[in-house]
């Protein structure tokens, strides 16, 4: 199929590398533009994407906008069969959505209608749901709202948000090529009206540990931000990126370390810290941590 691929982060690059190499014609890739980045944030850094496409010598586009009269016509003019979007970041107008001769169909990280929106995975986690999954979509001018072609599920287990992020990336390139191999054998399914949930942006303040919520639920924050942008506690000005932790059968003020193996209290039960890291450094063992830098018991976090 002549295709044209949208999508920007790590997560859409195994969707773009299995086209290419099912042998379908990438008529061009579109990606948000360089943001600064590299030291200092000096640097334009091309998106993950971007570089996929530029190793495999395809065309990269990177409109600020796909709402003007001459950028929807050069999207037209590619004259493509589908066109495949995961994780793109901009709304499509419905002059995209309908240039190509088959639409337009979304990879989307979760079971629809559950989670729709910009953060699914990270949603997923902090609600403590048990499974989560794949669903490919026929794209309209709604939400993540268009009838579903496949779905598959994954429990989540521990994971967290990273290695979710990995392991959706890849089997959703599998579902994906799998669906468009039989693409006339996916009647386009409605989703359900019941269960429609909005998994929002995630804000930075929600990345501050709140150790009044219940260990489970700390431990759950944790993971739903790690490894970025990492949930953190601060101690004498300086912040603390918790990595990974376990949950620990002990009470006490929440906030408050209980041990010189760093246990600290949460609303009910507590946590103790695996891998930390401190501001401008990288990640480490709790254990190395507090050889070089001990924290007493009683000592509160912020």
């Amino acid at each position: 199929m002549r295709i044209v691929f949208m999508g920007t982060p790590e997560f859409a690059v195994p969707a773009l590398a299995s086209l290419v190499d099912r042998g379908h014609d990438i008529a061009a890739v579109y990606t948000q533009p360089p943001r600064p980045g590299g030291r200092r944030g000096r640097e334009l850094t091309p998106s993950p994407v971007h570089r996929e496409a530029e190793a495999r010598g395809i065309e990269v586009r990177h409109p600020i906008s796909l709402r003007n009269a001459e950028e929807q016509a050069r999207f037209a003019a590619l004259d493509t069969d589908i066109a495949v979007v995961a994780a793109y970041g901009l709304i499509l107008p419905q002059a995209i959505l309908d240039a190509p001769r088959s639409g337009c169909l979304n990879i989307h990280a979760s079971i629809l209608p559950r989670w729709r929106g910009a953060a699914p995975i990270q949603r997923a986690i902090l609600a403590g749901d048990p499974t989560t999954g794949i669903t490919i979509m026929q794209m309209e001018a709604g939400l993540d709202t268009g009838p579903m072609l496949a779905t598959l599920r994954t429990t989540i287990d521990h994971k967290n948000a990273g290695d979710l992020t990995r392991e959706l990336a890849e089997r959703g390139a599998g579902l994906l090529v799998d669906t468009l191999r039989e693409l006339s054998k996916h009647r386009p399914v409605a989703q359900p009206e019941d269960g429609v949930t909005y998994a929002k942006k995630i804000e930075k303040a929600e990345a501050r540990i709140n150790f009044a919520q219940s260990s489970v639920q700390v431990q759950r924050q944790i993971r739903a931000f790690a490894p970025a942008p990492g949930a953190f506690f601060e101690l004498d000005g300086e912040r603390f990126k918790v990595l990974s932790a376990e949950t620990v059968a002990k009470d006490g003020t929440p906030g408050v370390v209980l041990d010189e193996d760093m246990t600290i209290a949460c609303g009910t039960g507590a946590i103790r810290p695996l891998t930390i890291q401190r501001a401008g450094r990288p990640a480490m063992a709790v254990a190395d941590l507090l050889r070089g830098r001990p924290i007493a018991a009683g000592t509160p976090l912020g």
